[in-house]
Formats: structure tokens, sequence, C-alpha cells
């Protein structure tokens, strides 16, 4: 399956169950609350917008001003990409989509008066809401580490500025240093990023520092293009990168900041630079909504309804939802279902069957792409994988350079889609 923008905006998943009657409301126009603004949120407020042509009020609560996609930033990381190429703004969506951006941090959800609190003060009312916070980390999950230590030790899978420090470190690494990764359990956020992040690392150390090494704690016993990223490593960085998985002692890692030492199965070294990606779970307000397990939050397949809350729904990474991974892809395909769903419970309007994709893209080294996907169903259980696909090691330069030209395609076309 080859994607670009034109393909990629004109195949968009509109998508969900059923035909709906529209709710009976009190008085004036349904009121939707997004909160979170990123490939689910930002996805979902314009597709309810844009369709429903004003017969919805939409209203989008995201903190930051200007949004950096986790998607893309290992690129930064690699001297691919600048910073400003993955940075985005919101006023397309206020400005010809009519949607109320409100840039602040959703405190609180009232689902009895079915209102979203404010940092700020106030509240915004709603009848659906939809929740796509992205992640948060699981206290403890690294022994030694907390967000205190992020500065020391950045995680780097919220991108921003934690993406620039982590770059800024590894650029000012003394000459033969090492650069330590601790790789989250599963689930978590992009199956295959750590291991292009560690491409990327890699590329520019190459080039800059060719007697670094590379460390990668894993508790996993395998991660996602194992097999391709593995052949990378040892066609391109031969000899830098040591990956330490569950079966040596990858899961058994404590971390101290303050030394910046990394001790994996009693083995106590001493780095220079350590991302520390912790495990994860859903963004805080999806468990301050009472939608989550602890975790995660379980959905609907067919709507990404929450199953604690009808009038909740839950997007991308924080979603418990089946076979799907946690990617932007999969965020902005279950934004579509979801807007779709959400417009016909409210309007009356069609509501078509729930159908999902998802490609995640990954470069290994210049024009060295490769890719992994999908195609997905709503079943009453789950989203159910159908079929997918993977690029094959041993594949030449020339099918290896489209693939990373088509996902560059892809970034165009999914950020106009959350964006406009």
């Amino acid at each position: 399956m080859t994607l670009n923008r034109r393909v990629f905006l004109g195949a968009a998943g509109v998508v969900a169950a059923g035909l709906s009657a529209p709710m009976v409301l009190a008085q004036g126009k349904p009121r939707v609350v997004v909160v979170g603004g990123g490939a689910g949120g930002a996805t979902a407020a314009r597709y309810i917008a844009k369709d429903s042509k004003g017969e919805v009020d939409v209203t989008l609560i995201e903190p930051s001003r200007t949004y950096y996609t986790c998607f893309f930033s290992n690129l930064y990381l690699g001297g691919f990409q600048e910073l400003s190429d993955i940075a985005h703004s919101y006023g397309t969506l206020a400005a010809n989509y009519g949607i109320n951006v409100v840039h602040d941090w959703a405190t609180g959800v009232d689902s009895d008066a079915k209102t979203v609190s404010l940092a700020g003060g106030g509240s915004a009312p709603y009848d659906k809401l939809i929740l796509s916070p992205g992640i948060d980390f699981v206290d403890g999950a690294v022994d030694g580490w907390d967000l205190s230590a992020q500065n020391k030790m950045p995680h780097a899978y919220k991108a921003g500025s934690q993406t620039e420090l982590l770059k800024a470190q590894i650029m000012a690494m003394p000459e033969g240093g090492t650069f330590a990764m601790v790789a989250p359990p599963n689930p978590y956020r992009c199956p295959p990023g750590p291991y292009e992040r560690v491409s990327m690392a890699a590329h520019v150390l190459k080039a800059n520092n060719p007697t670094a090494k590379i460390i990668v704690a894993d508790p996993k016993p395998k991660f996602s293009k194992m097999a391709l990223f593995q052949e990378g490593w040892g066609n391109n960085y031969e000899g830098m990168v040591d990956w330490i998985g569950e079966d040596f002692g990858g899961g058994n890692v404590s971390v101290n900041p303050d030394a910046m030492t990394v001790t994996i199965d009693g083995e106590e070294t001493k780095v220079d630079v350590c991302n520390v990606i912790p495990a994860m779970k859903a963004g805080r307000i999806a468990e301050m909504a009472g939608v989550t397990d602890g975790n995660w939050a379980p959905v609907n397949a067919a709507d990404m309804s929450s199953k604690a809350d009808p009038d909740i729904y839950v997007l991308g990474d924080a979603s418990q939802q089946g076979d799907m991974p946690k990617s932007g892809f999969s965020a902005n395909s279950q934004a579509k279902v979801c807007a779709n769903a959400v417009r016909g419970a409210l309007t009356g309007s069609k509501v078509f069957p729930a159908k999902f994709s998802n490609t995640c893209w990954s470069l290994i080294d210049t024009d060295d792409g490769v890719k992994v996907g999908a195609t997905y169903e709503a079943t009453p259980e789950k989203i159910a994988k159908v079929d997918g696909f993977i690029s094959q090691t041993g594949e030449d330069a020339d099918l290896r350079k489209a693939t990373y030209e088509e996902s560059l395609g892809w970034y165009a076309g999914i950020t106009s889609d959350m964006f406009g």
C-alpha cells in the first residue's frame, strides 16, 4: 500500500457503526468538547465542525499554542527535520472551521453535570466529550527515575522542549562517550519509536562522534520491526549499538540521574546521555473522568465510546481498543470513526460502518525507510486486525528510499488533516 498526501486525505476512514437518531437537547446547538489537540483530538474536532456545517458547537481544549508532533520528532534528532517542521498551530481550526480553541489545561470532568473544568477558571459544558490526552508515565516504572529527573535523563516522548534537550545532549557527548536508552514495556506510544530513535542517534554519532557507543536496556524479548532495525544497525552502524533484551537482564534496570549511571542486571555503567522512556498510561484527564481501568481507557470498537460512560469517547494512545498500535496514524483513523458517530448521534446524520487503518514508518539511515501496517474492523469485543504488511529485510535501496519518501507524503497529509 502506497500513500501520498492526496491519497491519505482522500482515503480517510469515514466511519463508525449503524444509523443513529439525533440526541434530544434542551436548547441551542449540541455541544462537543474535545480535550487534547493531537492526531486524535484535532482531527475529531475538525471533522465534526467541518461535516456538521455549523450544526454542532465544537470546543477544543489544548494547553499548547504550538503543537509538536511526536511522530517525526526522531527525524529532528537525526538531523533530517528542523524543529519548525514538526511545529503546528491551531489558527486555521479556529478561523476556517469555527472551532472554539481554548488554550488551557482541563483539570476535571463532572460527568453528571457534563462539564469540563479548566485550570484558568470556569468550565466547558458538553453533550458529548472526546478525550484524546495522549500518555502520561507510570510512577516508579524505572527505579531511580521520576519526572523531576527529566532534564538530566530526558524521556523526549512528548515532543518539543524534551526533544530539543535530548538532541543537545547527544551533540554535546564527549568523544567515545556512551548514550544509553531505557526502553519501555508494552503497551506504549509508537512501538517502533525507541528503535528509530536509536537509529537516528547512531546516524548523528557516526557523523560527529564515530567511536561513541549506544546501549539499549529493554524489558521486552522482542520489539516492532526488530529484524529490520537490527539489520540496519549492522549495515550502517556496525559495533555501535548494543541491545540488551529481557533474556540478558534488560528488564532489571535502575538509574542514578545525579551520578549519570545505569545499572543493568547488577552491572553499573557510567553514561554521558540517558534517554529514559518509562512505562506509560492514559493522560491523567481520562483517569479524572473515571473512564480508565487504572492505566488505559477501555472503549467500544464501533465508535470509540467509553465502556464506562456512553457520552465520553477516548481516542489514540489513551484508549484500550484492541489490536491497533498506539500511533499518530491510529489516532487519526479512530478520530474519523468517532467524529462520524458523534455527529450522527447529535444531528441524525448517516453513520458508516467502522473501518480503521494504520501504518508506522521508521527511518534507519539516509533514505533507508521501513514500514509496518494493517487494516482493522470493529467487532463486539475489540478493534480487530484484518490483514497487515511489513517491509522485508534485504530490500534494495530504491525501495527503501521510496518508503522514506512515502512517509514524507503521509506526514504532510496527516498534519493537513489534523490542523486544516
